[in-house]
């Protein structure tokens, strides 16, 4: 007899020294490993110390991928019992690193055979069905097509810039999210890097750089092949939900408004963010004591990800509070790299900071982010620029002079580039700040009270897993606004009466699933009343009324770790 490849090389199927004696004699596997049958529990608990023994993060990065290409069932297993140390190292701050060092990491994140991604090039476009049907990392159930795609092209990641195929690591570490926060099967998302060169020049002078070695191409090019790859994926795979990811500004407001009135997708670099930070801002609100109306909202920065929180907010005054269209966008403004946007400024604005560019400045200009706090005396400062330390002493002291709990969400990735650190805005604003950060920071105590302090992050995994999971299950024709806004009041309203009471603006880690679930049903719900959703089953739970089946509909389509065993079992069975 001989052994089955198909369990040995799947890392999926593949359980290692979990594997049972019953299941390693009908599946001819005996004397490949030690004759031990090991619980789940003592795997886990040898991973955890192999990744604690790691010096750097970066190592941790390349151990947990490792683990992940080798054995999916350790791999989520290990993150969803250790997510707030794990996280960090699948995802943002680590996930930076990676990506700039991902050419030479590259050989050792898989065993040969077992794709980290799907990579297409500007060269490809002859043979796109062929590449994206090639895309087989666990061909052991055919049956089981992609259920949602992140693409980046690798032109802005996080704060970092042009890191061409580099930018894997996103995609990559999105799914990874999918899967741990809101239980999207891992056998069916496909993680896509489109390389049409880089401008980076380290990277065109590095010798072990992988991908094509020329610039970036012009828009000539870049549209016309990005609308033959979606179409392509799209025709392939029908019901995939695409989510776009860290394009540079342009491109990324261009495919949105381009693709969102007719396809099954979302940017969640826009909306995305803006929706988790809506979500806090929610909650800052109530904190705060102010009217949502009366508040002066202050960006600084205004690319893809600013002006998208932006959006989000102001479509929030309206919808929750009466305003009109007008009088929300006046409560916005927003600080580049010139200083404060206004219409006059004298320089060419780009496309997407018009909409909040200011009319009533009178001809005054101000130029850098102290003098506009002083011309606007916000109530909020939100920072999304990926300049360290702009949000210093004086900007600080400043804002808890203007308000009784200023809010302050210093929002740029990764921690280095954050505008403050937690630390720094409870010092200089004497503990009256309502923080959150899109990077995670340590808790802060008190150096004379001894009280301790829990920083909130704004992080988009309390939104777009359980928005694509949603999207998932309903099937609507487009994510639209609606949609999103439901995922954004989903989540404010997931703290519990405990987490309220410790003034929380998210909630805490270890409750993502539960965070999803929520989410995802209430996608779910509002593409039924808005007459998109196609899901014959999800528009009859919704007709219902009837919240809890509904919530129970979304945790019975959840993957989990413990499906895995029952997987094994079946696919043997058939062999």
């Amino acid at each position: 007899m001989t052994v089955d490849a198909s369990i040995v090389k799947s890392p999926y199927f593949n359980q290692s020294t979990a594997t049972s004696a019953e299941l390693r004699s009908a599946l001819h596997l005996q004397g490949l490993s030690p004759c031990r049958v090991e619980s789940f529990e003592v795997q886990k608990k040898r991973a955890l110390a192999q990744l604690r023994s790691k010096h750097s993060d970066l190592e941790k990065y390349i151990f947990l991928a490792w683990l992940r290409n080798t054995n999916v069932r350790l791999f989520y297993g290990l993150v969803n019992d250790q997510l707030e140390e794990t996280l960090p190292l699948i995802y943002t701050p680590t996930v930076g690193a990676a990506c700039q060092n991902y050419s030479s990491i590259y050989p050792f994140l898989a065993p040969p055979g077992t794709p980290d991604g799907l990579f297409i090039s500007i060269n490809d476009l002859p043979n796109l069905d062929e590449i994206i049907r090639n895309y087989k990392p666990y061909p052991q159930d055919p049956s089981l097509t992609p259920q949602i795609a992140v693409i980046t092209d690798g032109s802005r990641i996080l704060g970092l810039g042009d890191l061409g195929v580099g930018g894997m690591g996103i995609p990559v570490g999105k799914l990874q999210l999918y899967v741990a926060g809101a239980g999207v099967d891992p056998r069916r998302t496909i993680p896509i890097t489109l390389d049409l060169g880089t401008n980076n020049e380290s990277k065109l002078n590095d010798e072990f750089y992988l991908g094509l070695r020329q610039k970036r191409v012009g828009d000539d090019q870049f549209f016309p092949f990005v609308d033959a790859v979606v179409n392509k994926l799209t025709t392939v795979y029908p019901n995939l939900l695409i989510q776009f990811e860290d394009f540079s500004s342009e491109h990324a407001f261009a495919l949105l408004e381009k693709y969102q009135p007719k396809m099954f997708c979302f940017n969640d670099d826009i909306q995305g963010t803006g929706a988790v930070i809506l979500a806090g801002f929610m909650n800052a609100i109530n904190l705060a004591g102010i009217k949502a109306k009366d508040h002066k909202i202050l960006f600084f920065g205004a690319g893809s990800a600013a002006v998208g929180v932006a959006k989000q907010l102001a479509d929030y005054f309206v919808h929750a509070h009466g305003l009109t269209p007008d009088q929300a966008r006046e409560n916005v403004w927003l600080v580049d790299s010139k200083g404060l946007v206004t219409l006059d400024r004298g320089d060419k604005l780009a496309e997407h900071k018009l909409y909040f560019a200011r009319k009533d400045n009178g001809g005054a200009q101000f130029p850098d982010i102290a003098s506009v706090i002083e011309y606007v005396k916000p109530t909020a400062l939100f920072g999304l620029a990926s300049q360290s330390g702009a949000f210093n002493e004086q900007v600080l002291k400043r804002m808890a002079e203007l308000n009784e709990r200023p809010i302050v969400f210093p929002l740029s990735n990764p921690a280095f580039q954050a505008e403050c650190t937690f630390e720094q805005a409870m010092v200089h604003t004497k503990g009256k700040v309502i923080f959150a950060s899109g990077t995670a920071f340590p808790k802060y105590t008190n150096p004379e009270t001894g009280l301790i302090s829990a920083p909130g992050q704004g992080n988009n995994m309390y939104i777009f897993p359980g928005l694509g999971l949603g999207g998932i299950l309903a099937q609507p024709k487009t994510i639209s606004d609606r949609l999103i806004f439901a995922a954004a009041r989903a989540c404010a309203n997931a703290l519990t009466v405990e987490e309220r009471e410790q003034g929380l603006l998210y909630p805490v880690l270890p409750r993502i699933r539960q965070v999803s679930v929520e989410v995802a049903a209430s996608v779910a719900q509002e593409s039924v009343l808005e007459g998109s959703a196609t899901n014959q089953e999800v528009i009859e739970l919704v007709k219902k009324s009837d919240r809890v089946a509904l919530l129970d509909y979304v945790k019975s389509n959840m993957w989990t770790v413990d499906g895995v065993e029952d997987d094994v079992k079946s696919f043997a069975s058939h062999l």
